[in-house]
């Protein structure tokens, strides 16, 4: 096992992309074996691994090796939700005999790098740092324990980890050209750099960072006493900080050092580049921040035979084959649920993170009126819903456990629990219709929509993230009218609400049932529009132009 402990690829390195990257991200969805994800985040961070790799570029993924992953959503006897942490062996992971000293809150802890090889997923080389090792002692082995550990000293621990352990595991490797940070997680590799520099000016040549959101609850502040307490500043006197990040309150904002310290940020769509440069710009000291619209993997996420399908024009095989797919996931339904789904009632599909602002209640906010439109007789729908809560987001797991409540004894409602990889392509795959009902401009990209397309589910959504980009009403989505953002917020989701029941009662509706060219028509439309554009080969190949080449 010699070859991957230096910097190493088993293809030749297309010349387009030959500048060395190491990318760091806190999560990667990268297959359903692999559970070391909670969400969108780690969907893009997975995709644009596999990317890299088919355009052979050369990158490598630094990332965690979580022990007990996020947590496997499963159920309390009454069906409400229950977050279960359980132990994961991955026998595919292998040793690369790198392991690097970080100090986390003035205490030296090791952390050990393992390799996921190329040929496993299809992924440029990726190494995946654990703590969880004899040589540390119990506190420290439990930093790479759980993602997004609730404890606020053990979150900043993972982020040295990621950030400076991740840091120097490439520089046992040879060393990078550019450093990307996905997300400010990996922040303190920044004074690791500037350590390693002795510039500020030489980090910004090698630093880039993305942005994934205008929720301030993803934009992470700290005492910055705290911080450097915990050692988050690799040792960089606490006044230097302050002048290098211009930091000068208690408050240290992660997402703000991140722009001042980068030569370069980007948004992750043409609307969300634009909504951060208005919430940054009035601060000085930021670098430029473009945007590079998230995409996904199309061959990872979309269905052969239904490709095959409508790229010859077989309108009755993509017909026929989207039923089949419908029934696949009702297999799921009812071993869940006990329900049993048709595959010829429309279907529609809520699924992804529970966050407060994506609304995952609002089309039942007049519940007696979303029950007469699931119950008509003569044009049923079927409505099922997904996802993870934030496992300590009491909040969030309510309005899950809310929804298991009102579906109990409604044969058209479902509530599925273990929303990962597997069920959310089988979810694409068996929807006629993708519901996404973000409060805008809240959803930076929101990706799930695009895979949905992948698989001939048509996009019902709030026009955010990336769905100005793509979507045309009637044609290859149906999209609701933007509402007034300076409204309250109970009076935005009143009215959101009002034109999502009218556009479904209809439009929707309608179409699915009494216009079945014109619903194929919009199927088909959504395919064709998806890709290539909003695949992530495109969005690989951006990086390396917009960022990596700045």
């Amino acid at each position: 096992m010699t070859q991957y402990n230096r910097w190493y690829h088993p293809y030749d390195i297309d010349e387009k992309y030959n500048k060395r990257v190491a990318y760091f991200s806190m999560e990667y969805g990268i297959d359903q074996a692999f559970k070391i994800y909670s969400g969108g985040l780690g969907f893009l961070a997975g995709s644009h691994m596999r990317s890299a790799h088919d355009l052979r570029q050369n990158m490598i993924g630094i990332g965690m090796l979580w022990k007990y992953g996020y947590y496997d959503q499963v159920r309390h006897d009454d069906q409400s939700m229950r977050a279960q942490f359980q132990k994961k062996f991955y026998t595919f992971l292998e040793e690369t005999d790198i392991t690097v000293s970080v100090a986390v809150n003035g205490h030296q802890v090791k952390v050990k790098a393992l390799v996921l090889k190329p040929e496993v997923f299809g992924t440029v080389p990726m190494y995946f740092l654990t703590t969880d090792i004899p040589e540390n002692d119990y506190l420290a082995q439990t930093i790479t324990h759980r993602l997004y550990d609730p404890e606020m000293s053990t979150r900043i621990a993972q982020s040295i980890v990621l950030g400076i352990g991740g840091g120097k595991v490439v520089e046992a490797l040879g060393g990078a050209d550019v450093y990307h940070m996905n997300e400010a997680h990996a922040l303190p590799l920044s004074f690791w750099l500037l350590d390693k520099y002795r510039s500020v000016e030489k980090v910004r040549e090698h630093m880039v960072f993305t942005t994934h959101t205008p929720e301030k609850a993803g934009n992470e502040e700290h005492d910055i006493n705290f911080l450097d307490r915990m050692s988050f500043f690799n040792g960089t006197p606490l006044e230097e900080v302050r002048k290098l990040t211009h930091m000068d309150g208690h408050l240290f904002n992660h997402t703000l050092a991140a722009l001042r310290l980068s030569k370069v940020a980007n948004g992750v769509s043409q609307l969300h580049g634009e909504v951060a440069r208005q919430m940054w710009n009035e601060k000085h000291g930021i670098c430029e921040i473009k945007a590079i619209t998230n995409a996904q993997h199309a061959n990872y996420w979309t269905d052969d035979d239904l490709w095959d399908a409508l790229q010859t024009g077989n309108d009755n095989a993509l017909v026929v084959r989207k039923k089949e797919m419908k029934h696949l996931l009702f297999k799921i339904v009812s071993d869940q649920t006990g329900k049993l789904f048709s595959p010829e009632v429309l279907t529609i599909v809520w699924a992804r993170r529970f966050a407060a602002y994506k609304r995952a209640d609002l089309l039942v906010r007049d519940f007696e009126r979303f029950l007469q439109i699931i119950n008509n007789n003569e044009r049923p729908v079927q409505v099922i819903w997904a996802g993870k809560p934030y496992p300590f987001d009491e909040g969030a797991v309510n309005t899950f456990n809310k929804l298991v409540n009102l579906s109990e004894k409604q044969p058209n409602m479902a509530v599925l629990s273990g929303y990962e990889m597997e069920l959310s392509r089988k979810l694409k795959q068996g929807s006629d219709v993708w519901l996404n009902t973000p409060r805008r401009p809240r959803e930076a990209s929101g990706t799930s929509g695009m895979t949905a397309s992948m698989n001939g589910s048509i996009n019902f959504s709030i026009q955010d993230g990336w769905l100005p980009e793509y979507a045309r009403h009637g044609e290859n989505s149906f999209i609701l009218p933007i509402v007034d953002t300076n409204l309250p917020e109970h009076l935005q989701d009143s009215e959101d609400h009002k034109n999502l029941m009218h556009i479904l009662e209809h439009e929707i509706v309608p179409a699915y049932y009494h216009d079945r060219g014109k619903w194929l028509s919009i199927m088909k439309q959504s395919m064709f529009d998806v890709l290539p554009f909003f695949g992530s080969d495109r969005m690989a190949h951006e990086y390396y132009e917009k960022l990596y080449s700045y």
